[in-house]
Parts: structure tokens; sequence; C-alpha cells
């Protein structure tokens, strides 16, 4: 048996216990986890550091090397996020709904886990954490397969989240994760049908497309970020000013960050000149189509591949519509139904943006970065879900589950 195997097989056998293990238990063990995180930062920054220094000599992206970092404020949010997790409400056991048959049968659809996860991902060591405590209060096992780029900072991650959770009656195996960096390691996990029902890939367009088109597990697939934020001509300027700078320069190397701006025609002239200012003082490199750079000179050309690109960079495509109707036609062709923002005071152009436009969120004068399970509640979040079977959005604790039919009667029998 395979080391891998070996790993899959004990979270297999973890998962039986945890889809019974009292609420209590569950968030002791997470509670235990955010105190041991803050404990312990030293060592997890001493781990991080090797990773940081090894990801510097190969010559990583900046936007790579933001992800992998870890610092003092990122630590603070892992344990709160961990906290604000075991706050929230036990999923697992809960009806969703029920009703009584004609012949008095009583049937309940009920949430349970959905047994062992499997989660391979890249750069962000804090996903270690998260994909833990998520599956933890949901009742799933998890084995987790980082990116060889942070895997000093994994491994310490998850040796202090075992060394908090186990004395306090999780079952061993509930989390674990694969040691070693090999790709092999990583195909092998995505063959193990036998004990992981569920794989989830957080990372780029390449192993978001390795792992669907090897896996012979079901896969909930956490999409690429091609966002955009749309100015209407109604839109209040100083709020679309702010939105559309946050939206790309807060945090530019995540999903959630804005990679195009439309702009209404009805309010170009004016708005123009001031957003770009105040993008290119913020270092922003504005790639804009003819009419932008008609209002607007020295503007970078902007080309068919800008409105299709995920930057994760302070790069900015720009683009002037003729209003809402054009925006959404432009979403549609080029957005991967992530997050779309609009900024308005028209109540009929949002409530059409927000109709018609099919993604994951849809914002209405709110910047995109708000696409997030710590800021939508839930605690953290296991990825954001761009596809449309089961699980779409933040994926919190309840995403996490699924459901099962517990049918009561007195003896009934079909003729």
């Amino acid at each position: 048996m395979t080391q891998v195997e070996e790993i899959c097989k004990k979270a297999k056998a973890a998962a039986t216990g945890l889809a019974t293990l009292g609420t209590a238990v569950k968030d002791k063990a997470l509670l235990a986890m955010a105190d041991v995180f803050e404990a312990n930062k030293d060592a997890i920054f001493e781990a991080n550091k090797k990773d940081l220094a090894a990801a510097q000599a190969s010559g990583i992206s900046g936007a790579m090397l933001k992800r992998l970092e870890l610092t003092d404020k990122k630590i603070a949010q892992m344990a709160d996020g961990v906290r604000q997790i075991a706050a929230l409400r036990d999923p697992v056991g809960e009806t969703i709904d029920g009703y009584l048959r004609p012949n008095g049968m009583e049937v309940r659809r009920v949430r349970v886990p959905i047994g062992v996860i499997g989660i391979i991902y890249e750069s962000r060591p804090n996903v270690t954490a998260d994909a833990a405590a998520l599956c933890m209060k949901s009742g799933n096992a998890v084995v987790l397969r980082g990116g060889s780029e942070a895997i000093n900072s994994n491994l310490a991650i998850a040796k202090l989240i075992n060394e908090a959770i186990t004395p306090v009656g999780v079952p061993e195996g509930a989390v674990q994760i694969i040691e070693t960096t090999d790709r092999a390691a990583a195909r092998e996990l995505m063959t193990m049908k036998p004990y992981v029902d569920c794989l989830i890939p957080r990372g780029g367009k390449g192993l978001i497309k390795t792992v669907v088109e090897n896996s012979t597990i079901p896969v909930i697939e956490h999409g690429d970020g091609n966002c955009h934020v749309y100015v209407d001509g109604a839109a209040d300027l100083k709020m679309a000013e702010e939105i559309a700078l946050n939206a790309k320069v807060q945090n530019p190397s995540v999903c959630n960050a804005a990679e195009t701006l439309l702009v209404s025609e009805q309010i170009a002239s004016e708005f123009l000149p001031i957003i770009c200012k105040r993008l290119a003082d913020a270092g922003v490199e504005i790639r804009a189509d003819e009419k932008a750079r008609a209002i607007v000179s020295g503007l970078k050309e902007a080309t068919d591949e800008d409105w299709a690109t995920e930057y994760l960079d302070l790069i900015y495509a720009l683009k002037v519509v003729s209003g809402v109707d054009e925006a959404i036609k432009h979403i549609t062709r080029y957005g991967s139904r992530h997050t779309e923002a609009i900024v308005t005071e028209d109540y009929s152009a949002a409530r059409k943006f927000t109709s018609e436009i099919d993604a994951a969120a849809v914002f209405v004068n709110v910047s995109t970065r708000f696409t997030d399970g710590y800021e939508f509640g839930k605690g953290a979040e296991m990825g954001i879900s761009t596809q449309k079977l089961h699980a779409r959005g933040p994926m919190g604790i309840e995403e996490m589950t699924t459901y099962k039919y517990i049918v009561t009667g007195n003896g009934q029998l079909r003729g």
C-alpha cells in the first residue's frame, strides 16, 4: 500500500467517527486550533521563511510570493476565521425539509457530511487551516496536498492542528497532509475513489484543468476570476472611484480582484480622467479601448486577449460602453462567472444587471473584493465555486455537506 493510499484509508476510517461527533467536541477542537496558531506563530513564521527563501530563489512572481507569505495579520485572521467557524450553527443533522405522505410515511431530508474531502492547492498556507476547520465543523475528514512552494509552512500548520484536536476527542486521521511534493502523489490522490468522496482544487488554471481532466473522484471546481466593475451612467462618481480602485488595488493577486473596468459613455469624460490618475498613482497599468484613449491620453491599447485575462496583478483593462446592456453583453462574453459588480443609483439598472448577469456573486455598489467566505460570515471558505452543481460562490460549512432521506413509518408496504 502506498503512502497516499494509506492516508486516504485512515481518513475514511476517521470519517465514520467524525460524522457523529458532537458539536461541543468539534467546537472545542476548533477553538484549540485557533489558540495553537497564535501560541506557536513563531514556529509557523520560521517554516514560512524557508518557503519564502526557496520561492525567491526560484524566481516566483510577486503575486505568488504575496500569497505565500504569512504575517502577524494573516495568522490573526486564520485564528479568527477558525473561531468564527466554531461559533456557527452545526449543519450536520439539520432537517432541511420534511413532509408526510398520504400513506402515513414521514419523509425528512437531513444534512450529513460528504465524508472524505481531498484538497489540492497552491501557494496559500492559510488554506491548510481553513480547509481543516471547515471540514471539522461539517464532520468531514480531509486529506491535504499543498504545493511544493509552501511545503514547510503547510507541514508546520498541519502538525499544530493535530496536536490541538486529537486530545479533545477528534478521531485520529481526521486531518492529514501528504508530505511529499512529488506530483505523482497528487495524481494518485485523484484516483482514490474508494476512500475519497470529493476533490477540491484551489489554484491556477493549470492545476484546476489537471484535476478536472484526471480525477476519477467528483470535483468541485474553483474557477478563475475575470471579474468586472461596471460604472453606470447613474453612478455616484465618488463611490464609483473608490470601488473601482479598491477592487483592483487592495489585493490584486486574488481571484475576486477586478480585472476589467467598464464605464458608461454618459459619464466617461468626467470620470475617466479622475479614476485613471488615481489608478496610475497606485501603480496600475491601464489597457484601454479606443474610446477611453480618446478621453485620456497615454493609455496602452487593449487587445481582445486583455478582455479575457485574469491578470492577478496591477493591470486593469478599461472599456467605455453605451450603457448597462452593452456592459452585460461584454461580461457575458468574457466573464468567468465569478464576481461582477455594478455601481449605480438607478434601481432599474441594478435590477437588470443582477437579473441578467450569470455569476456566483453579483454586487450592487460593493467592491468585488467581498466575495469571500470570511466576509460573507462563513468564517472561512474552501474556495469560490464557479460551477452550478451542489455549491456555488464561497464554500462554507453548509456547502461541505450533502443530505440523505430518512423515512419513518409504521409498517407501510408497497402494493
